[in-house]
């Protein structure tokens, strides 16, 4: 299998790199803390003037036709800059639903607004969720972005609706949450009419290899982040005499982080090239990724605050940023000992 990028994806992820780093600055970051957790500027210019918001979308479906690696290099970029963005609820998971699972009218109904970042799209599975018909009851308090989501996809892992987020009977109630670069909210269903996806079932496969990558690929791209800002202040960094990072423990710090991201790389784009060629190791791959890849980030973005020192404690610092999402992610998608516990089974099968 192959691992170095195509030109084509090298040209995609230095734009993807470029545009977040220009772009999703701390201070606009900070703004969209303080409101709903949406940078609005930037979602329009990432879905509009940059045009890779149908990226991991089928042409069929209004999509750019590329696959899973991409969407993990737009995903990576996106991490790195802890974007304040709806990129997985509404790209990733909603709109790679329908357009696996929907019907033409479906489609052409909900897609072209997602991907043009007209409107934003919510997901989740709601354990609770009844159904009397397309008539749904039930709901979920952890639903990412969704005080700010105009529209939701519905799981009950055997059905997948369709339900505006304005439906009569639709409540949604903002929850105080770690991560305020992506705030949950408590959403409520009662009796809300539903519109189903014509193949459920497929719907389901295509939101689960997707999420897996992107999550993996966005903590990949955090991971990295607290390691280049760390390097740049020990370089910055006098005690001494001389620069922090010229210390034997400090350099041995760096290098084991530069170890575990190289490890949490190969595991994300193996996972994404395995799911493009349709390997048979597809399933093991991402569940690997996305439990490698957030641990690493979770264990870089707090290696990122010790090495900093006092400064990397404060509110004035970006390093909290990170640790908070990368916290968030390691349990959002099931907790990683769920994915170890999968890969184990997988291997060994189920234990008597």
């Amino acid at each position: 299998m192959e691992f170095a990028f195509t030109d084509e994806q090298q040209m995609i992820a230095e734009t993807a790199r470029s545009f977040f780093a220009e772009n999703a600055t701390s201070e606009r970051t900070r703004k969209a803390m303080a409101g709903d957790g949406v940078d609005r500027a930037l979602w329009q210019a990432f879905c509009q003037e940059l045009g890779l918001s149908g990226i991991g979308l089928p042409e069929s479906a209004g999509g750019a036709g590329l696959g899973m690696v991409e969407l993990a290099i737009i995903a990576e970029a996106a991490g790195a800059q802890v974007a304040a963005l709806p990129m997985l609820s509404s790209l990733v998971q909603a709109a790679q639903a329908i357009a696996a699972g929907g019907d033409a009218e479906q489609q052409d109904q909900w897609l072209p607004r997602l991907i043009s970042g007209e409107m934003i799209g919510g997901y989740f599975y709601g354990a609770d969720i009844q159904s009397d018909g397309d008539r749904l009851t039930g709901g979920s308090r952890f639903v990412a972005h969704g005080a700010s989501a105009d529209m939701f996809v519905v799981t009950d892992m055997r059905q997948v609706w369709i339900v505006p987020a304005n439906a009569p009977g639709v409540g949604v109630t903002i929850q105080t949450s770690m991560d305020q670069t992506r705030p949950l909210a408590h959403v409520q269903l009662d009796n809300v009419t539903g519109e189903r996806l014509a193949d459920p079932q497929a719907a389901l496969a295509a939101v689960h290899r997707a999420a897996f990558i992107a999550t993996a690929a966005e903590a990949l791209g955090g991971a990295q982040a607290c390691l280049d800002r760390t390097v740049d202040y020990s370089k910055e960094r006098i005690q001494f005499g001389r620069p922090i990072g010229s210390f034997q423990a400090y350099k041995h710090r760096l290098a084991d982080m530069m170890i575990e991201i190289e490890q949490a790389r190969s595991a994300v784009y193996w996972a994404a090239c395995a799911v493009d060629e349709g390997a048979e190791e597809a399933e093991i791959a991402i569940h690997a990724a996305k439990s490698f890849a957030t641990d690493t980030f979770f264990r870089c973005a707090g290696d990122m605050i010790q090495l900093h020192g006092g400064i990397g404690f404060t509110w004035e610092h970006d390093a909290h940023l990170y640790f908070k999402r990368a916290r968030a992610l390691q349990t959002m998608l099931g907790t990683n000992v769920w994915h170890r516990e999968k890969i184990a089974t997988m291997i060994l099968g189920e234990v008597a």
